[in-house]
């Protein structure tokens, strides 16, 4: 690309939570149960019919977080997503069409890459941060460590598989940036809207980022 891409928000967590939501009411809560426990990062994924309303909710509602939408396949998801104010994006993959519609959006973006060929398009499009997904099915650990060498410029946010057992181990790796996980906004948890758990998981995950 012949213009610099946008930089992502600077986040204090190198934990995002992959968020599934199935009810807006629950959006900014639960941004406020993640803040309380020291995460001021979350991805809220396009596979519910309520997930723009909820971005929406959380960019209004709560400024402090930094609401990111992910599960991007379109170019009409790209321009929704921004336009209910998500300040960044990410996707499962990427395609040359996926990322001419990002770049005319002037939105951050994480593409999505599994193979070396993945790699290569993505940095050759100009990014260096990609989200590794899915990261486990993909190679976990062994994975990155081989990427490591011929893509020294290259950084991952793992995303499939990531949890609170091997959190640390993914953080540690030195072409690791952020990792994603879904472990942090439990589907029980929101429907009975216990937040206060919410929070404890966050506060575990940035202890184990930290330990």
């Amino acid at each position: 690309m012949s213009t610099p891409l946008p930089s992502l928000p600077a986040f204090r967590s190198r934990v995002v939570p992959v968020v599934v939501l199935q009810e807006v009411a629950h959006a900014v809560p639960l941004a406020r149960a993640l803040l309380a426990g020291g995460i001021d990062v979350i991805e809220i994924t396009l596979r519910t019919p309520c997930a723009l309303d909820a971005i929406a909710a959380v960019a209004r509602d709560v400024p402090e977080m930094q609401v990111g939408a992910g599960t991007l396949l379109t170019a009409d998801d790209v321009r929704r997503a921004r336009d209910a104010g998500a300040r960044f994006g990410l996707s499962p993959g990427h395609s040359p069409s996926l990322l001419q519609a990002v770049a005319e959006a002037g939105l951050p973006f994480v593409p999505g890459v599994m193979t070396p060929g993945e790699v290569m398009a993505a940095r050759e499009a100009g990014y260096q941060l990609m989200k590794l997904f899915p990261a486990t099915v993909a190679g976990g650990l062994d994975m990155l460590k081989a990427l490591a060498s011929p893509f020294g410029d290259v950084r991952f946010c793992p995303t499939g598989g990531v949890n609170l057992d091997n959190l640390a181990g993914f953080l540690a790796q030195p072409n690791v940036a952020l990792v994603g996980g879904s472990w942090l906004a439990p589907s029980a948890a929101l429907r009975a809207g216990d937040w206060g758990q919410i929070t404890a998981l966050a506060r575990q995950a940035i202890g184990a980022c930290r330990g």
